[in-house]
């Protein structure tokens, strides 16, 4: 029987180079993203370097009643990895950001990522065994003024996904939950659609996407439950625990500041 993943954001970016390993270890994909080109392209790479079925669903998975919708599409196929990759952020003061976006983001980070678990956790209970990997950030650890939606929809994510696999411990099924910093991706585009961070942001990036998906499929892989990519950024996970909070909530202004210069 063909090992199957589904993999949310998809078209581009982190989400294809996770497709790309699972492609490499022979698994059949379901590729879901709201970037009906960038699938298309997806899927075609893929097929003509591994030579393996994919399946592609164009979903804007920020809206409600997606997510219910793929399902029923999609619900008599096996799962034995969900990668919950899907996302963006938005930058700017709460009081002066659009509801409108900040909805969308809510909905994706939480509600879309909590539905299509629960819906493909499910599937794996049956089958006695999956592995589920749930993309949060290094943004998950302290509060991020000037992102403070993205920051606490990402905590969400880490918080659900470290009290999931501590519930499916003996099951056979792992939850893994990537935290990475700033890495070179499409993220930035769409962080930066409503400010002028993007090339700012840019001088950040010491990853690639290739680089911290090839670590979070390792300890997915592992049954791993937290992978934070890169030195630096373990270091700055820690930090919350051992500054005060508002001290913390500072920094990360300034920070956040710095990157609008």
């Amino acid at each position: 029987m063909n090992k199957t993943a589904m993999i949310t954001g998809a078209a581009s970016g982190l989400g294809f180079e996770l497709a790309r390993l699972l492609a490499a270890d022979s698994y059949q994909l379901i590729l879901v993203d709201r970037d009906d080109p960038g699938l298309e392209r997806a899927r075609s790479d893929l097929e003509k370097e591994f030579d393996v079925p994919v399946i592609t669903r164009q979903s804007d998975l920020a809206l409600p009643g997606a997510v219910d919708k793929i399902w029923d599409e999609l619900k008599d196929n096996r799962f034995d990895v969900l990668v919950n990759n899907a996302g963006f952020g938005l930058y700017g003061f709460f009081s002066e950001t659009p509801w409108e976006k900040e909805e969308e983001m809510l909905h994706l980070h939480i509600m879309t990522v909590t539905r299509l678990t629960k819906l493909v956790l499910g599937r794996m209970r049956e089958q006695g065994s999956g592995r589920i990997l749930n993309v949060s950030s290094l943004a998950a650890f302290q509060p991020g003024p000037l992102m403070s939606i993205y920051y606490a929809s990402k905590a969400y994510i880490l918080s659900f996904s470290e009290a999931l696999a501590n519930e499916l411990q003996g099951t056979g099924i792992t939850v893994t939950v990537l935290a990475p910093g700033w890495f070179r991706t499409n993220f930035q585009k769409t962080t930066a659609r409503n400010s002028n961070v993007e090339e700012s942001q840019a001088r950040l990036h010491t990853a690639t996407p290739e680089m911290v998906a090839i670590a979070a499929y390792q300890a997915m892989k592992r049954g791993k439950v937290l992978v934070i990519p890169g030195s630096a950024n373990r270091l700055m996970s820690v930090a919350p625990r051992v500054l005060p909070r508002r001290t913390m909530t500072r920094i990360i202004r300034r920070i956040q500041e710095k990157l609008r210069e």
